[in-house]
């Protein structure tokens, strides 16, 4: 793809978190299987939910600037997941385990956070407003993610982890 404006460069960007929304979608339930802690697998389980949701809303601003909602493979993202699968695959006891894909997840978060408040300013400069805050609804919930995923280590799964 050329990229000769803003727009495709937002376009691609777009393509790039709706790949790695989905292959998130697709990690979670073998995070979920893994974690031990009831409050860990709650987390995932409900951040599941509202990933769905994110990709939905990505599916919106693709329509909004008049584009077919497609992924392209998203590297970085693949990457975070294959880390975050040889994790899963360690000898650790579980509450360790936790506190490890915890650590996992808040690259997930991270990396997306990076993404949407891209492209979110994007949106803006753009004057696509609707997709401006359909952009700035995913980035406070991955914020929100992020936080809970801190609290919950902060508070329980390191506090087990250490025991």
């Amino acid at each position: 793809m050329e990229m000769e404006s803003l727009q495709d460069l937002f376009v691609d960007q777009l393509k790039d978190l709706y790949n790695a929304e989905n292959q998130i979608i697709k990690a979670l339930p073998k995070m979920i299987k893994k974690a031990s802690a009831p409050e860990l697998k709650d987390a995932f389980a409900r951040h599941l939910e509202v990933t769905k949701g994110q990709v939905d809303r990505l599916e919106q601003v693709f329509e909004a600037f008049g584009e077919k909602a497609k992924g392209k493979t998203c590297k970085a993202m693949k990457g975070i997941i294959e880390e975050a699968s040889d994790t899963m695959k360690e000898d650790a006891e579980p509450e360790v385990l936790d506190a490890a894909l915890i650590a996992e997840c808040q690259r997930v978060e991270h990396y997306e956070i990076a993404g949407y408040g891209t492209v979110r300013a994007y949106a803006e400069l753009l004057g696509n407003k609707q997709a401006a805050k359909l952009l700035q609804q995913t980035l406070d919930e991955e914020g929100e993610a992020d936080k809970k995923l801190t609290s919950l280590a902060e508070t329980l799964i390191n506090v087990e982890a250490q025991a």
